[in-house]
């Protein structure tokens, strides 16, 4: 072989391995406190994975109640704010709960105003009262993608300001008062 092929051989393999590497790195996403939530589940865990898969997309153990058939709970060990409802033994929904930094994909997190969601998600939150907080309200994201028309998410506010959120797929991302 001359040097000509030689060189284009060793850098086609480099780039070969190259792209291994970064496509292996990809694949290894984990949850991080950065991870951000979108309709259908948050950074590397999706709505639709079981519990084993969505740990070992995560990088951390998920932990909680009970397995059962019907609905339950599972938390990322170590996150104190953020749950995934199980239904059918698969990821249903996201879950943020008070005091979380963490932010939806377009940046609205907990204590922000009714009015900066609606600029967020312009034309597509629907507003409907609290079931259980006096002037509060759900204001749910409804996507305009076909795609995407099963799922949502639901921001809960004391009336004023955001108070915790969820996303996931219909039904269960509607179920306001969880697994109960």
């Amino acid at each position: 072989m001359n040097n000509k092929v030689k060189f284009w051989t060793l850098a086609t393999l480099t780039l070969a391995v190259s792209s291994l590497t970064v496509g292996g790195v990809v694949a290894q996403t984990r949850l991080t406190p950065q991870s951000k939530v979108s309709i259908n589940g948050i950074g590397p865990v999706r709505v639709g994975m079981t519990v084993s898969q969505a740990s070992q997309a995560a990088g951390v153990r998920l932990v909680g109640d009970k397995p059962n058939n019907s609905c339950y709970y599972v938390s990322p060990k170590g996150y104190k704010n953020l749950g995934f409802m199980v239904t059918e033994n698969r990821i249903a929904r996201v879950d943020v709960y008070d005091k979380s930094r963490i932010t939806t994909v377009r940046g609205a997190k907990i204590g922000d105003t009714e009015a900066r969601i609606k600029s967020l998600y312009p034309g597509q939150i629907q507003v409907s009262p609290h079931n259980y907080v006096p002037g509060g309200h759900y204001l749910t994201f409804v996507p305009q993608d076909r795609a995407d028309r099963n799922y949502r998410v639901v921001f809960e506010t004391d009336g004023k300001r955001v108070t915790m959120y969820r996303a996931g797929k219909l039904p269960e991302v509607e179920y306001v008062e969880g697994c109960s």
